[in-house]
């Protein structure tokens, strides 16, 4: 089905009950929305295959919700791709019509549609993210790369609002390289966590 401009309607890679991984929410059961297409261009995304959002059926969202209800998850996560480049107004109303938590990772370059109970906003340095984010998000996840990330999270966190957590992460295949300078990071701004991708190393899909 090509692209369609109707927010009942979405492109959805990928959907999955398992264990979130990462930040916040890391070790709790969710029910994972996986939508097609993004232009931010991470070059360490894990998931290149979601950006080009042709390749994907479109679904109804009252289908969407169904099978996620049908999972027995208490928390969606719908992520991407960039889950905002689509309006998620219909979608989130939907699932907590039927009592579902709402949960979204966003890079934050596309504005904040939706009603969600959790927004983990994880800026990227390949496409500027919206101000929005930064009074709206419950979690600031930056991925670090290399050193110079780190004074990069560090200008984003003085931006969110003191209640919001923040967490430091390192990319994956730089793992043993950045997980020394996030943990020296953390000891000395310890308003910050540290977020691993917990189910790549517990081999959970």
């Amino acid at each position: 089905m090509s692209e369609i401009s109707d927010p009942e309607y979405l492109p959805v890679m990928e959907s999955f009950y398992t264990i979130q991984g990462e930040g916040f929410y890391s070790g709790t059961p969710a029910y994972f929305i996986r939508l097609g297409g993004c232009d931010v261009g991470c070059v360490w995304c894990d998931v290149k295959e979601s950006w080009d959002a042709s390749q994907f059926d479109w679904f109804h969202v009252d289908e969407i919700v169904k099978e996620a209800v049908d999972s027995g998850t208490r928390i969606v996560v719908v992520t991407g791709g960039e889950p905002l480049m689509y309006d998620l107004s219909a979608l989130t109303r939907s699932l907590q019509a039927q009592g579902l938590q709402t949960n979204i990772e966003t890079s934050g370059a596309y504005p904040l549609s939706g009603n969600w109970d959790w927004i983990c906003f994880s800026p990227k340095k390949f496409k500027k993210p919206l101000d929005e984010f930064y009074a709206n998000s419950h979690e600031l996840k930056v991925v670090a790369f290399n050193k110079s990330d780190l004074k990069w999270a560090e200008d984003h966190g003085v931006k969110m609002t003191n209640t919001a957590q923040l967490f430091l992460q390192p990319e994956w295949s730089k793992e043993k390289e950045m997980t020394p300078l996030i943990v020296d990071f953390v000891k000395r701004n310890p308003g910050w966590k540290i977020s691993l991708q917990t189910h790549k190393y517990m081999d959970i899909p």
